[in-house]
């Protein structure tokens, strides 16, 4: 089965615009974003899904140079811009990244990934995720969802909601009786910690965060990271006020 990371991007964002681009350690976060999940095995295309918006232009440009796929299509209905492009592309299973998430642990994705195609082949799960499924165990910017094409196309075509076409997949895991789902848990819960890029104090914390682990492994993965932070408890005070937004926020 061909499995497809998709990572949504625009430049358009409300709390942070134009976050994707901005750099870190002369980089930018999409450009992080991808590195890491191109260290996953078992992922045979990434694309970055943007709009067709011209602002988003940069986006195409930055996924050409970076040698990944790019899908353009709604901003508003992503739930749309997911499904074409995986019909496009001809993907069976579809692994949800989000570009806020530029400390995103490879070796989660792996391990969610084997987990995912053992329980679809032996009880056809339609989905599979590492929060709000299950109690949270994971950081804010270690959120991970896969699904199958099926379950992605059945939602696209049933579904009409806005807060369910702008998040994808709150149709499946909130409809149990319709959709097979599991959960992905850590051994320790980390949930109180907060490493998406989602306002200004996100980046400020992200960009502590890799000045003091880049230069030694550009691929740092989770828990390098709670090291880090446990030892170095102002990194956790810089974004511990940002609230996360809400689905129909």
């Amino acid at each position: 089965m061909k499995v497809t990371a998709i990572i949504q991007a625009r430049m358009g964002s409300t709390r942070l615009p134009e976050k994707v681009m901005m750099k870190i350690k002369d980089k930018t976060v999409i450009q992080h974003v991808v590195e890491r999940v191109k260290a996953a095995k078992n992922i045979d295309d990434i694309i970055i899904a943007t709009t067709l918006n011209k602002s988003d232009c940069i986006i195409q440009e930055e996924a050409e140079k970076l040698g990944v796929k790019c899908f353009r299509g709604s901003e508003e209905d992503v739930l749309a811009r997911y499904y074409l492009a995986a019909k496009q592309n001809s993907s069976d299973i579809i692994i949800r990244i989000t570009s806020d998430c530029p400390v995103m642990d490879y070796k989660i994705i792996e391990k969610m990934i084997e987990k995912f195609l053992v329980y679809n082949k032996k009880d056809k799960i339609d989905y599979m995720s590492n929060f709000d499924v299950v109690p949270n165990t994971f950081p804010r910017g270690m959120d991970i969802e896969i699904f199958t094409f099926a379950a992605l196309e059945k939602t696209y075509k049933e579904t009409s909601k806005k807060y369910e076409r702008e998040h994808v997949t709150p149709y499946i895991y909130e409809n149990i009786d319709m959709f097979k789902i599991r959960g992905f848990m850590n051994n320790e819960n980390f949930s109180k910690y907060r490493f998406t890029l989602d306002t200004i104090e996100d980046f400020r914390a992200i960009s502590t965060i890799y000045n003091y682990l880049y230069d030694e492994n550009e691929i740092f993965g989770l828990e390098e990271i709670i090291n880090l932070v446990k030892n170095n408890t102002f990194i956790e005070k810089i974004n511990n006020n940002v609230k996360q937004k809400k689905l129909n926020e």
